[in-house]
């Protein structure tokens, strides 16, 4: 298993600057009063694609080699992952397949499509999931570029906060979202290096909360099909995100189905910014845990923005 390092962190954040963007921080006064800490929102729901996946994404297919992009590349994701990585191989020319849960939201669906990636659906449980990319592989001979559990990705994930600690002098902590761990783990490897007094918490539903209950047990473990409307934090830890969470991270705390969708539409209303479900459940724990957090300079990462419009989880259907 190769763990990436702080040098391929900064390679990627080099590779992949023509095709992302630098996105803002925004900070609200009222947020501030609520939580009792200062918070300051990186807002990857104004990245390319709509998400913070893209820079992994781009970083694994800008970085492979010419006689590697023939048969093109090939993952398995419930959204983000699947139409960043659809961006990017659309950028550099090359085919992308994805396998997505049939349950997806459909504005992530049809990101990919527009984005000229081919989808391939499966049920919504991680056996389904991987038991169809393999096929997918095989008749396709694509590379794999997993969402989260992939060296090239992580490295990309980490140009995040590290764009963050050069935005927002001081920071104490950062709060980010974790289902599969790549974003945690690329800001663990990040901040670790560059940063090391600042703490890293990881934000996690509790219908979903594997990687809880992992960390207090010291282990994986890995549910196969939990029921969230943070639909992007279903999937369970790998190694390779293990190692970051295991060594780096200072806490994961859960939040509530209802505190998940009341901390997003506080967000909608109060800072006028489209975000998703899982995006909301940093500000969620925080706001859950006012005492870890009291008086902090506290940094989080609003994952991304695509969002089914049709569908918000507070509507009533």
């Amino acid at each position: 298993m190769y763990i990436p390092t702080l040098d391929d962190m900064l390679a990627a954040h080099e590779r992949i600057k023509p095709h992302i963007h630098r996105t803002p921080v925004l900070t609200s006064t009222f947020m501030n009063e609520l939580s009792g800490a200062e918070l300051f929102f990186k807002c990857e729901n104004f990245q390319k694609a709509g998400a913070f996946k893209v820079r992994g994404a781009s970083n694994a297919v800008f970085g492979l080699s010419d006689d590697m992009l023939e048969k093109g590349v090939a993952t398995h994701s419930s959204g983000n992952h699947a139409l960043s990585l659809s961006y990017a191989a659309g950028r550099r020319g090359i085919p992308c397949t994805v396998v997505m849960p049939r349950t997806a939201p459909q504005a992530k669906k049809d990101a990919v499509i527009g984005y000229g990636g081919k989808i391939v659906e499966c049920e919504p449980s991680t056996s389904s999931r991987e038991e169809i990319f393999a096929e997918v592989v095989k008749q396709t001979g694509a590379e794999f570029v997993h969402p989260y559990n992939d060296p090239r990705v992580i490295a990309g994930q980490g140009t995040c906060s590290r764009e963050l600690i050069g935005q927002v002098d001081g920071l104490d902590a950062v709060v980010a979202p974790i289902g599969g761990g790549g974003m945690i783990s690329g800001t663990c490897l990040t901040l670790s290096n560059l940063a090391p007094n600042v703490k890293v918490f990881a934000a996690e539903p509790e219908q979903a909360d594997d990687a809880a209950r992992s960390f207090k047990a010291g282990y994986i473990i890995a549910d196969d099909a939990p029921e969230t409307v943070a639909d992007g934090l279903k999937v369970p830890l790998k190694e390779l995100t293990w190692h970051f969470v295991s060594n780096h991270v200072s806490d994961i705390l859960t939040a509530s189905e209802d505190e998940i969708v009341d901390a997003m539409k506080l967000i909608w209303k109060r800072m006028k910014i489209v975000m998703e479900p899982s995006s909301a459940v940093p500000l969620a724990v925080i706001l859950k845990n006012k005492n870890t957090f009291a008086g902090k300079r506290v940094g989080i990462i609003i994952t991304g923005g695509n969002v089914d419009l049709d569908l918000l989880p507070w509507m009533k259907v």
